[in-house]
């Protein structure tokens, strides 16, 4: 094995991330036109075209690493902390199918891309969730593994209305959505059981407490899709908000910790909400929609300077090396 070829080993399944920002600052973005015209679809073009060749070059350096490489995918699998990362993938495709449906309108191509992608976030919850029935030293649920990455499987449920209701797939939509409904409040109860016992999440998964963001915007945006009550997606909005302020709290934290992949944690959650409140912006109060303009402004910032930091860090050829994630023993 070359020395060139080493850093590909730690190519993980985290590395979607970037695609999942993307998406979600697109999907914002398009949340504007009605206040920016042409030029915020523009926007929002560019960069889900953005996130799709990032999702292909991904995807084949990410097939390649597991065939250089098996032995380091099956470790991210049996990884305790990671292996709800694998979750990613099929979120990516949901995500770019959903930003290309706002963009394009239902085609042919995208019904492909959005089935494969549900069908495969289906398959990737019932294999996460599975291991729990694995005792604690066989891979299955210990509190190091309880941590927000836990709602990476809840959040790509109820993704998959966004793109599966204007393809003409509401029955399936309903039911995927319900399975990330009914986890989310579980896997939350797990977290702050978590927190009580055993403490928080180590410093370097402290950006993955946004995640928490992510499943309520990601509700509410799919509630608004079918066309339920306004009052069910302002509620959502309203825990949304709570979550982030709640993460808020621990930025400086995040911050003080060297780059890693793991920030991009942020830019989904950050960019859903945003679109969730540029949504609800269209109507009532006005002021609402001045808001959702300075989210959106934010999300961007952020997104750029996940990406600058992402391309000094290749340069610098400190991301594609072994992440140091300190795993917490279980008190007796």
């Amino acid at each position: 094995m070359t020395s060139s070829a080493t850093p590909l080993k730690f190519l993980g399944a985290g590395w979607f991330s970037s695609v999942m920002g993307l998406c979600g600052l697109a999907l914002a973005w398009h949340r504007a036109a009605p206040r920016m015209g042409e030029m915020a679809d523009a926007a929002a073009l560019v960069l889900g075209g953005l996130a799709a060749l990032c999702f292909v070059i991904l995807l084949g350096f990410y097939l390649q690493r597991r065939s250089r490489h098996p032995q380091a995918a099956v470790e991210d699998f049996r990884h305790p902390v990671r292996h709800p990362f694998v979750a990613m993938l099929p979120i990516s495709m949901v995500l770019l199918a959903a930003v290309a449906v706002n963009l394009f309108g239902p085609k042919l191509w995208l019904t492909v891309l959005w089935l494969a992608g549900s069908a495969w976030q289906f398959a990737v919850t019932l294999w996460l969730l599975s291991r729990w029935f694995n005792g604690s030293k066989d891979g299955g649920l210990a509190w190091a593994g309880v941590t927000p990455v836990l709602f990476l499987p809840v959040v790509g449920n109820v993704l998959v209305p966004l793109a599966g209701v204007p393809l003409g797939f509401e029955v399936w939509s309903l039911a995927q959505f319900g399975i990330g409904l009914f986890f989310w409040p579980l896997i939350m109860l797990l977290l702050f059981v978590r927190i009580a016992v055993q403490g928080m999440w180590p410093e370097r998964l402290m950006a993955s407490t946004f995640i928490t963001v992510a499943p309520p915007a990601a509700v509410g945006l799919a509630l608004l899709q079918w066309g339920a009550p306004v009052a069910l997606a302002w509620m959502a909005w309203g825990v949304a908000l709570f979550f982030l302020l709640w993460s808020a709290q621990v930025f400086r934290r995040v911050l003080a910790q060297p780059f890693s992949m793991a920030f991009w944690g942020m830019s989904f959650p950050l960019t859903a909400f945003c679109a969730l409140t540029l949504r609800l912006g269209q109507g009532e109060p006005a002021w609402f929609g001045a808001l959702g303009m300075l989210l959106l402004a934010l999300s961007t910032l952020v997104v750029a300077a996940l990406v600058l930091a992402t391309y000094k860090g290749l340069r610098a050829s400190t991301l594609l090396v072994p992440e140091q994630i300190a795993l917490l023993e279980a008190k007796p």
